[in-house]
């Protein structure tokens, strides 16, 4: 769909003329549903134009989700104004939009996207505002008794992943960001690698921002090596810049038989590493996502034959038709939004619990008080198959340590073929029991 959108450009003027703010501070989509009901003003934030992890989709996203409501009457007959923010991956950049959403009387903050939770999520507590949805990235959003979270985040993920790695990996090296959260990476690895009594990864912090990571890559080489290793990083935007230094580690160590230069081949097998085995690479979602494998070359890609472990069925499962639908009608020229997107895709589901819990309180006026209360009351939510029910009651929640609200911890393992993320097993795979084990 990327490749049949008109420019940057002719995105920004029709996305302006239609009255859509842009991610750049805070703003709100205009227009008017008509009704008695009042509106329903929320929020969706997100960093952009950083040197670290960027999430414009999520915001642009959630404009795409107004539009398609408002053309129909809103949201139960309230009209839904969205505001954005520029979180700027700053504490700083998070506690504006914040004061913003309290300043603005946001009754939520939805399918939003931040490191900086503390920073955040203190101030929406004591406002009273639900953060519904968020991209999963903080061990707040897993603890704050206001957050409502979609997926069982990077902690899933990384639990899933281990599992994922443990039958076909005899060695695994793990390059993570050298951070208070990459912190907590190893042990939820090791987590899911020991369900297979596999002995644990080797640790590798890396700055999250840097330029290149020779030095990184040459000791994820090294812990690798030998029959069936695996080098796995999980670094978000900074995955990619990994890879690249990776790939271009001395040939003479790392060229196998007919050329292969030890990241391609099928289901994860590379070439050979100088020693006999497989080097194999791997991450999570969110890290690499299917945007990334085309900007890298799709099928040329040194993502092909990667094993991923992601939150949600695969980009291209019919149960995310219902989103595609909005987007080609409602944000079709805004190459920010991008169907394959993890965080796009966060936001539509995170949207979807707003609907249906407005929906359900049937009243004239909807307060952030009544959406917490509802969730915490146990609305049960229907994603349409994209992820299991989601209901917030106290009895629905893992109670794993450091993460108790977590209510969806299924992951779903993939791998990178002929540049496509498909289903490298189908269906869910259930975490919750690798999560209750880390210490």
């Amino acid at each position: 769909m990327t490749g049949r959108r008109l420019t940057s450009l002719l995105a920004y003027v029709t996305a302006t003329a239609a009255g859509a703010s842009l991610l750049t501070g805070c703003g709100a989509l205009p227009g008017a549903v008509g009704g008695s009901r009042e509106p329903l003003t929320v929020m969706t934030w997100a960093p952009d134009r950083t040197k670290a992890t960027n999430m414009p989709g999520m915001p642009a996203m959630a404009q795409a989700f107004a539009r398609w409501v408002n053309s129909s009457g809103g949201i139960d007959g309230h009209e839904l104004r969205v505001l954005t923010c520029n979180e700027r991956n700053t504490s700083e950049g998070a506690a504006d939009c914040a004061r913003q959403a309290i300043d603005q009387k946001a009754v939520a903050v939805v399918g939003s996207y931040s490191q900086h939770g503390r920073d955040f999520m203190n101030a929406l507590e004591a406002a009273g505002i639900p953060y519904v949805g968020g991209y999963g990235v903080t061990d707040d959003e897993f603890t704050s008794p206001l957050s409502y979270p979609v997926n069982g985040g990077q902690a899933s993920l990384v639990a899933g992943h281990g599992m994922q790695l443990a039958g076909v990996c005899e060695k695994v090296a793990l390059v993570r960001p050298d951070t208070v959260g990459g912190d907590r990476l190893p042990a939820l690895l090791d987590s899911g690698l020991r369900r297979a009594k596999h002995g644990g990864a080797l640790d590798i912090p890396a700055a999250e921002d840097a330029a290149e990571y020779t030095r990184q890559a040459g000791r994820a080489r090294s812990g690798a090596k030998g029959a069936g290793g695996c080098v796995t990083a999980v670094l978000g935007e900074r995955t990619q810049t990994f890879f690249d230094s990776f790939r271009r580690l001395p040939e003479e160590k790392r060229r196998g038989r007919n050329g292969q230069d030890g990241t391609g081949g099928q289901d994860g097998r590379g070439g050979q590493d100088g020693k006999g085995g497989h080097v194999r690479i791997s991450s999570v979602l969110g890290s690499v996502d299917q945007p990334v494998i085309d900007r890298t070359g799709g099928a040329h890609s040194p993502f092909e034959g990667a094993f991923v472990t992601g939150w949600y069925p695969e980009a291209n499962d019919k149960s995310w038709a219902p989103m595609r639908k909005v987007i080609q009608e409602h944000a079709f020229v805004d190459n920010r939004v991008d169907p394959a997107d993890t965080g796009v895709q966060t936001t539509w589901i995170a949207y979807t619990v707003l609907k249906q819990v407005v929906e359900a309180l049937d009243r004239d006026r909807i307060t952030a008080t009544e959406i917490a209360h509802a969730l915490d009351r146990g609305e049960r939510i229907d994603t349409g198959g994209l992820t299991p029910a989601l209901r917030w009651k106290y009895a629905d929640l893992l109670g794993a340590s450091g993460f108790p609200r977590i209510v969806n911890h299924q992951v779903t393992f993939q791998v990178v073929r002929q540049g496509q993320l498909v289903a490298q097993k189908p269906g869910f795979v259930d975490v919750g029991e690798t999560l209750l084990s880390v210490t």
